[in-house]
């Protein structure tokens, strides 16, 4: 789901690439699409863009008369920006606007799940805190200033993902915060912020140290501006979702959330939460915490045994034959020897084909 460094990087892609182009006609909604309509057309006009958390700005400025007008995106579970072809718009392209030049291209709010939405005005949503990334000193502020706050009595792990606080943090980011402090996820979050508020450097120090001081050991709201920051620099090459499937940075950069050996847990939300050790005291009553276990890759040198003909993962049972489950967790490592590993799909049919089948 994208958090507040994709939004950022959104606004930077979407910036780079629309810096030079003029876009004309109005703004064309897909029909399945349940966001309101864009009344605007013009004969000329730019997009420039700005992010705050997890939302971002569109506004779309005449280089004539009219009005300008603005629009806020939230992202939802799969949004993003394109820009392409106008004749070869992504399928999940739900909103499109389209280049002066001929042939025209078009920049496309791209949303395969549909969960995104966006609003018509330049307005931020209400109750939106200021964002970790771009307003720290008002984000910290509007925390250490609000701490008796009922929403710093749940634990620190939802209390992270209260926008009206944390704007711009998720699922992935809360673990890697709370796992570089070695917080219980489970602790109550008022317990762990209070003491940032008496806070106190030695006033000998010269400021040169006590910015040192401050980089080797930053505290919870300070990792909520860095950590961020990490996965922004990341993508400072630009923001390209047509390349977004190579993820191998991101996931090296990754410590904590569903790595190997790290274990998890869902709060009051349902959501899940990743962490390494003990999950705290408001853990929820009958919880079963889960190990995520590191998978084997196999050796592709490896002989490949006689005994068994299947060399996929897909298994197929013969026609008539049944399972108790549609799914079960199975990864094929010899002809007798099975591990836990990834999902894998149980279908029926014909004896004897020898050929792995063809995906869904």
């Amino acid at each position: 789901m994208p958090e507040g460094p994709e939004l950022h990087l959104a606004e930077r892609y979407v910036n780079a690439v629309c810096g030079g182009l003029v876009f004309a006609g109005g703004v064309e909604r897909s029909a399945v699409s349940k966001c309101p309509a864009v009344p605007f057309s013009s004969a000329a006009y730019r997009i420039s863009a700005a992010a705050r958390g997890k939302e971002v700005r569109l506004t779309l400025a005449p280089l004539g008369a009219g009005a300008p007008l603005a629009l806020v995106f939230r992202f939802g579970m799969s949004g993003s920006f394109r820009l392409c072809a106008a004749a070869d718009a992504p399928r999940h392209a739900h909103l499109r606007f389209l280049t002066r030049e001929r042939p025209p291209r078009a920049l496309c709010f791209v949303d395969v799940r549909r969960f995104g939405r966006w609003q018509l005005g330049g307005a931020w949503q209400p109750g939106r805190g200021p964002c970790v990334l771009g307003e720290y000193q008002a984000f910290r502020e509007n925390v250490l200033k609000n701490l008796a706050d009922k929403a710093f009595d749940r634990p620190i792990c939802e209390a992270l993902l209260n926008q009206k606080y944390f704007n711009g943090i998720g699922n992935y980011l809360r673990a890697e915060i709370l796992y570089r402090l070695k917080i219980p996820p489970f602790e109550k979050a008022r317990t762990v912020l209070e003491a940032l508020k008496h806070q106190e450097q030695d006033p000998s120090l010269t400021l040169s140290k006590k910015l040192k001081l401050k980089r080797e050991n930053p505290d919870l709201l300070e990792l909520c501006h860095t950590v961020p920051m990490e996965v922004v620099k990341m993508g400072e090459k630009g923001y390209d979702p047509e390349y977004s499937g190579d993820s191998t940075a991101f996931k090296n950069w990754l410590q904590c959330y569903s790595m190997p050996g790290m274990r998890s847990l869902r709060d009051s939300k349902g959501r899940t939460i990743w962490f390494q050790g003990e999950p705290g005291p408001m853990a929820p009553k009958g919880g079963k915490t889960r190990k995520k276990r590191a998978q084997v890759k196999a050796d592709p040198e490896a002989p490949t045994p006689k005994e068994s003909s299947l060399s996929w993962t897909r298994l197929v049972l013969p026609r008539g034959r049944s399972w108790p489950h549609s799914y079960t967790m199975l990864q094929l490592s010899s002809s007798s020897d099975f591990a836990p590993g990834h999902h894998t799909h149980l279908e029926t049919a014909s004896q004897g084909s020898g050929e792995p089948p063809k995906a869904n």
